[in-house]
């Protein structure tokens, strides 16, 4: 199909720009076929993820007396947020405020944040933090006993609060993890990929189909029935060929939502880190070379040692992480090269202070303290993703996302380093919040009444990551991005039979094309967004794209301008 034409939220706006006509896209499953359930569960909550968001999420819905099913794709630490290295942002230092933390959130959105959810984000924040502590989270401090703060790229001031040096994650969801196996209401299902929202005969969201590899009962595809649905299955990093995401953020909890029927947004906005760990055997996941570093004095240097980012931004390599990203591009495009360098030579403690980017390194041969740090950017976080509003409801009732499957406003167009995982925290509880405060009794599903369903060969993975890095990547115009919908509307014709690896297939394909879909009509350059054939950022763009997928499993979209 062609793409839809836009609609706008107010006959004001100026029109928008005229956009050149585009290969088809390819038609999307409406569904995802799989066996009728063999098995049945009734749960009050339903928490799709075991990330910073989900087991947040989950905590707080215990506390307020509700039972919750846990349901993760493959083990409960397997996700992206024990891969986070930088940090938590959050106003703890008495000298810093939340309406500078504001402002730096702002800058890096261009224009493109909600002021409202940016708010809500540094005034609850720091709360959010200190719960965490009490839930057991260790983080470094100084002898004194005072919390450790760090700066990153983006921020006016050391607010990063960080552990084990450049392990935050891992420390983080450690002590989600705890908490969770302490209360014997949360139940825990793993290895289950979730497959499509179950809805009543309002539309109301009352629960989801999945499919289990596990034993006895709980094996093969089955349904939880439950009073609300929380998404919380991280990103989509692996639509791209390099990327710092684990292999299991296939983009699915976005993909059952377009599926639904429900809208997202601002998908086009893929963050690329700069630095990942530069090298042809990582595989599907690249190494991350924390912003913290940087922080901590690290600086970019060119093949020949000499720093480029000096008078591209007045703060060089901690400038946000667009600005760096596209300043390491432009370096390795004009030098023809694959990558460039991190000099860390001279960071104090480097082995001791981030021990995770020393071993990572260390395993590819290279010896920071000595040997400069080859780096590349890869794909990193979605600042888009299912819209929410400020209670985490999307636009099907009943069913709530958070994290960075969802699109809450705070990040705009870049989100600002180490603002992530304090969204998780402050957003989770707000939809706990929410959820105990009006929750319906269970209600039956209803036959689906979408027919469009069919699955796409696992082989089209690879070939969909090329295209999609290739022609969506850091770099986007009009040929490269008509280059990969041809791509990937051929492959979608690699039609396949249900199983795990063609699910995944099928998610990606969902999100690619709707990533793609966006890339292609935002003309201009914002933020993460970065058109050759239109440099400049325009007023005309300063809103938002939304899209779904129709019963058809056609794309459809709309236009909602900023104010």
């Amino acid at each position: 199909m062609a793409l839809s034409t836009l609609t706008t939220s107010s006959p004001t706006l100026p029109e928008l720009p005229a956009l050149p006509e585009l290969p088809t896209l390819p038609v999307l499953p409406a569904r995802l076929p799989a066996p009728e359930p063999g098995w049945a569960e009734n749960t009050d909550v339903i928490v799709v993820g075991s990330g910073v968001a989900g087991l947040t999420a989950a905590l707080h819905l215990r506390e307020a007396g509700l039972h919750v099913t846990v349901v993760t794709k493959v083990n409960i630490d397997d996700g992206s947020t024990r891969w986070a290295q930088g940090g938590i942002a959050a106003v703890l230092d008495p000298l810093d405020t939340p309406s500078a933390h504001a402002l730096d959130t702002i800058t890096a959105g261009v224009g493109l944040c909600d002021p409202a959810a940016v708010d809500v984000l540094v005034t609850e924040g720091p709360t959010r933090v200190r719960e965490l502590m009490r839930w057991g989270a260790e983080f470094d401090r100084y002898p004194d006993g005072s919390l450790m703060l760090t700066r990153e790229g983006g921020h006016h001031a050391n607010r990063i609060v960080h552990a084990g040096g450049d392990a935050t994650g891992a420390e983080v969801q450690r002590a989600l993890h705890a908490a969770v196996r302490r209360d014997p209401w949360i139940r825990l299902v793993e290895h289950a990929l979730v497959l499509d929202l179950l809805v009543d005969a309002g539309g109301r969201a009352c629960g989801l189909t999945l499919h289990v590899l596990g034993e006895g009962a709980e094996d093969g595809v089955g349904a939880i029935l439950a009073r609300a649905v929380v998404l919380a299955t991280g990103g989509m990093g692996q639509v791209y060929a390099s990327t710092t995401n684990p292999t299991v953020s296939t983009g699915d909890g976005v993909a059952l939502a377009l599926r639904a029927g429900a809208a997202v947004t601002d998908l086009e906005f893929v963050q690329f880190h700069p630095t990942a760990l530069y090298g042809p055997s990582f595989g599907d996941q690249q190494p991350l070379v924390s912003e913290a570093l940087r922080g901590e004095g690290a600086y970019l240097v060119d093949g020949e040692g000499r720093r480029f980012m000096v008078g591209q931004h007045e703060l060089a390599e901690l400038a946000p992480r667009d600005v760096v990203a596209k300043g390491i591009f432009r370096q390795m495009r004009a030098q023809g090269v694959d990558n460039v360098y991190l000099d860390a030579r001279h960071v104090p403690d480097l082995s001791r202070r981030f021990p995770t980017i020393t071993a990572s390194c260390l395993a590819a041969g290279i010896d920071p303290t000595g040997d400069l740090i080859p780096v590349a950017p890869a794909a990193h976080y979605a600042s888009g993703g299912v819209r929410t509003d400020l209670r985490g409801r999307t636009t099907i009732p009943g069913l709530y996302a958070c994290g960075e499957a969802a699109c809450t406003g705070v990040h705009g167009a870049n989100r600002l380093a180490s603002n992530s995982l304090l969204e998780g925290l402050v957003f989770a509880r707000r939809i706990a919040v929410d959820v105990a405060a009006d929750l319906p009794p269970q209600a039956e599903p209803v036959a689906p009444v979408r027919s469009g369903g069919f699955v796409v060969d696992a082989a089209v993975r690879h070939p969909l990551q090329r295209a999609m890095t290739a022609g969506v990547g850091v770099l986007r115009s009009a040929d490269s991005l008509a280059e990969a919908a041809a791509t990937l509307t051929e492959l979608s014709g690699a039609r396949s039979t249900p199983c795990t690896e063609t699910w995944e297939a099928s998610n990606l394909l969902t999100v690619a094309s709707a990533l793609l879909a966006a890339a292609a009509r935002r003309e201009e350059t914002r933020g993460c967004h970065w058109r050759e054939d239109f440099p400049d950022a325009s007023e005309d763009w300063r809103g938002h794209l939304l899209a779904a997928v129709d019963a058809d499993g056609r794309l459809t979209e709309e236009w909602a301008a900023r104010a």
